[in-house]
């Protein structure tokens, strides 16, 4: 892929509707970073401001104690695959608390775009992390298995058949749990999100991309719609959908739903 780089302080210059319409999925909306010829600066920046923003709204330190903690030992170790990794913000994080619980976990976080990969790569990586570029696809053609597979702010990405073929990857490649996270499309969101990130909305594509997300993003009830037999759609506050198979556990007749 290629970037192309403007000048020296560039800026954002989209200004998100205030009031959208959020009945239905916005589908045919494209965020500004999956644009190849996207501003590299501004994309570099936006993985920069990643660690906060997903920090703050993400919810993944309460689905690390929740349902990865429990999974992991000290005597053992655990392997996780954080599947279209970014920045690299949520395998630090995760391999971060995990060190300091005192368990052993070592995280695999990979991702297609070479952009991302070379981001990842060019910041310090922390004892138990690997990046690669790759795709669910190349591991499962390569025979890779891991203990949990996870991702963040990923289905919302996809169309049908992506993300059909991304569940059918994850299911194949975990042992014990995968767990796909999301944000839930609400007007709460997008109004809450607007305001948190109105900091970042000219110097990186945080604010505007993260709302080209919501409008994306799937409801509860239209995620259940759209999961395969044997997985869970788990809503979690605040405004958080998490897709999940526990292997070898099935929900005959389609996907359930339950809250956090």
């Amino acid at each position: 892929m290629s970037a192309t780089r403007t000048s020296s302080a560039p800026s954002v210059a989209v200004r998100p509707p205030w009031w959208p319409d959020l009945s239905r999925r916005g589908v045919g909306l494209v965020e500004l970073m999956d644009d190849p010829g996207c501003d590299l600066g501004l994309l570099n920046a936006t993985y920069r401001a990643f660690p906060v923003v997903n920090g703050l709204v993400a919810g993944w330190r309460r689905a690390y104690l929740r349902r990865l903690r429990p999974l992991l030992s000290a005597d053992v170790t655990t392997r996780l695959l954080d599947l279209g990794s970014g920045g690299g913000d949520l395998a630090r994080a995760l391999a971060g608390w995990a060190r300091r619980d005192g368990l052993a976990l070592e995280v695999v976080a990979v991702d297609p775009d070479e952009r991302a990969h070379a981001f990842a790569a060019s910041c310090p990586v922390p004892f138990g992390v690997e990046f690669r570029r790759a795709s669910s696809a190349d591991l499962v053609a390569a025979g890779e298995t891991f203990d949990v597979v996870v991702s963040n702010h990923v289905l919302h990405h996809l169309d049908d058949g992506a993300r059909a073929a991304v569940l059918d990857d994850s299911a194949r490649l975990a042992s014990r749990l995968v767990l796909h996270a999301d944000i839930e499309r609400a007007r709460g969101a997008y109004l809450a999100y607007r305001a948190a990130t109105w900091p970042w909305r000219t110097r990186s594509f945080v604010h505007v991309d993260g709302l080209l997300s919501i409008r994306r993003s799937f409801t509860a009830d239209e995620l259940v719609d759209v999961a395969p037999p044997g997985w869970r759609v788990v809503r979690q506050w605040p405004f958080r959908l998490l897709l999940v198979r526990e292997i070898g556990i099935d929900a005959p007749g389609g996907a359930g739903r339950a809250d956090a």
